[in-house]
C-alpha cells in the first residue's frame, strides 16, 4: 500500500501496470531514412493533448524521416487566411495535420472561425500546394446509437452545439472539396480520448478528475450505456501510416477507436476501486434529476455574476445527455485497412493504472485535488526542507551547490582551445 497525494493505491495497480506493453519501435520505418529526402509536415494545434502527442511522436520517432513544424498561434493563426497562406508558402510542407479546435464552450464566432473557417482555409491552401491534408474530427458529428459507421452523421440544424455544428460543417466541406476541387484529404474521427499530458482536464480526464476529487456522490449514468474510446498514444502511428499511404486513405473518413466499447458505470467504478474511495456509490441518478440540477447551477452562476463572483461550469456539461445514451463507433473500416495496431491489447483499462499515477501526481502538485493526505509515495528530503526549513535549505545550497557546472566549463574550455 502506498499513497499519492492522499489516495491509498492498492498493490493491484502495480500488477496491472506491468501488463502495459511499451509502444513498439519504428525501426523498420526508418530503414529508408538515409535514402529518401526528409519530408516536412505542419501540425496545427500542437499544444493540446492530441497535437502534443503527435508532435512528440514525430520529433522522437521519425527525426530522420519527417521534420514536423508545430507553429504557435502567434506564428500562424488558423483564424487568419493570410497567416495560413504566408506560412505554408514559406515552409513548403509535404503534408498538413490539423488538430486545432476551439474550446467546447466557445461562442458561435470563435467556433465558426477556428473549427470551420480555419479548416476550410487550410484545406484551400493544401489544395493549391497539392499536398495531403489530415483533419482530426470528433464523434460529436454523430448521433447516439451503436455501431455507427463512417457514413453516419447528425443532420445539420441550428439546434446543434457550436462545437458539433462547426465540426460537422468542416467534414461536409472537406468532402465537397475532395469531389469538386481535387483535395487530397483524410478525416479521422475520434471518440472519448484518453492519454497522458492533458493539461486542460477535459473529456475522459474530466470524468476521472470528478471521481478523484470525490465530487460525484452517485453514478450520473444508467446501466448499459457504452461509449467508444480513443487511445491518444496509438493515434500518431495511424496518422504516420495515413501520410505514407495516400493512395489508400485519400478522400476517406475513418473512426479511430478501440474495438471494444466501454460501459461508463463499469469504468467509473473501476476508477473508484483503484483509488479506494467510498464514492461514487452504486446508485444510478435518473437523467431528469441531473438535467434539473444542471439548470439550477446555470441559473445560480448567472445570479452570482450580479455580485461580481465568476462561477465556471465545466463545458462537458453540454454532453451530459450522452452519459445516458450509448454512442459506439464501428471500426471495421480501420481494421480492414493496411494499418496494423501497434498495441492491440492496450485499452483504457490496461493503461488506467498508469493514468492514475500520472494524474494524481500532477493534480496534487497543482493543488487541484481537495482531498489531501500527508503521506506520499516515496520521500524527498529537499521538498521537506523547502516546506519547513527554507532558510536552512537556502544557506546549504549557497554553500554547496552554486559553483558552475564543471563538465560544462571543461567543454567550454575545450571548444575555445580548438578555436
Amino acid at each position: 500500500m502506498f499513497f499519492i497525494h492522499g489516495y491509498a493505491i492498492s498493490d493491484k495497480i502495480f500488477r496491472e501496470i506491468t501488463k502495459i506493453h511499451p509502444t513498439p519501435g519504428t525501426e523498420d520505418k526508418m530503414v529508408k531514412a538515409s535514402q529518401t529526402k526528409k519530408r516536412v509536415g505542419v501540425l496545427i494545434g500542437g499544444s493540446g493533448l492530441i497535437g502534443g502527442t503527435l508532435a512528440h511522436y514525430f520529433k522522437t520517432r521519425t527525426p530522420d524521416e519527417i521534420e514536423i513544424r508545430a507553429p504557435s498561434s502567434k506564428k500562424l493563426s488558423i483564424r487568419n487566411s493570410q497567416d495560413i497562406k504566408a506560412y505554408l508558402k514559406r515552409v513548403q510542407p509535404d503534408f498538413v495535420i490539423n488538430a486545432a479546435m476551439a474550446a467546447l464552450d466557445s461562442d458561435a464566432q470563435l467556433a465558426f472561425e477556428v473549427n470551420y473557417l480555419g479548416t476550410v482555409n487550410m484545406a484551400r491552401a493544401c489544395c493549391a500546394l497539392g499536398i495531403p491534408y489530415i483533419h482530426l474530427s470528433s464523434a460529436s458529428t454523430l448521433p447516439s446509437g451503436e455501431n455507427l459507421t463512417e457514413d453516419d452523421h447528425l443532420p445539420l440544424s441550428p439546434d446543434l452545439s457550436n462545437y458539433a455544428k462547426s465540426k460537422l460543417m468542416s467534414e461536409r466541406t472537406l468532402r465537397y472539396m475532395g469531389a469538386n476541387q481535387g483535395l487530397d484529404y483524410t478525416v479521422i474521427r475520434l471518440a472519448v480520448v484518453y492519454g497522458e499530458h492533458d493539461h486542460k482536464i477535459q473529456g475522459f480526464h474530466r470524468l476521472f478528475f470528478t471521481v478523484a476529487d470525490e465530487s460525484m456522490p452517485c453514478l450520473f449514468t444508467k446501466k448499459g450505456v457504452a461509449h467508444s474510446f480513443t487511445n491518444a498514444n496509438k493515434l500518431p502511428h495511424f496518422v504516420h501510416h495515413v501520410v505514407d499511404h495516400r493512395e489508400e486513405f485519400s478522400g476517406e473518413t475513418y473512426h479511430f477507436v478501440d474495438p471494444i466499447p466501454v460501459e461508463l458505470d463499469d469504468l467509473i467504478l473501476t476508477i473508484k476501486s483503484y483509488l479506494e474511495l467510498n464514492t461514487p456509490r452504486e446508485i444510478y441518478v435518473p437523467y431528469p434529476v441531473i438535467k434539473a440540477g444542471k439548470y439550477f447551477l446555470e441559473r445560480l452562476a448567472k445570479f452570482l455574476n450580479w455580485f461580481g463572483i465568476t462561477v465556471w461550469l465545466p463545458p462537458e456539461l453540454m454532453f451530459l445527455e450522452y452519459f445516458y445514451q450509448s454512442q459506439t463507433l464501428a471500426c471495421d473500416k480501420l481494421q480492414e485497412s493496411s494499418f496494423v495496431d501497434p498495441c492491440p491489447n492496450e485499452t483504457i483499462y490496461t493503461v488506467l493504472p498508469k493514468l492514475v499515477i500520472y494524474y494524481l501526481t500532477r493534480w496534487g502538485h497543482l493543488n487541484l485535488i481537495t482531498t489531501f493526505n500527508e503521506e506520499f509515495f516515496g520521500s524527498n528530503e529537499l521538498e521537506e526542507d523547502f516546506r519547513f526549513n527554507p532558510r536552512d535549505l537556502l544557506n546549504s545550497i549557497h554553500v554547496d551547490s552554486t559553483t558552475p557546472f564543471k563538465d560544462v566549463l571543461d567543454e567550454q574550455s575545450s571548444s575555445e582551445c580548438h578555436r
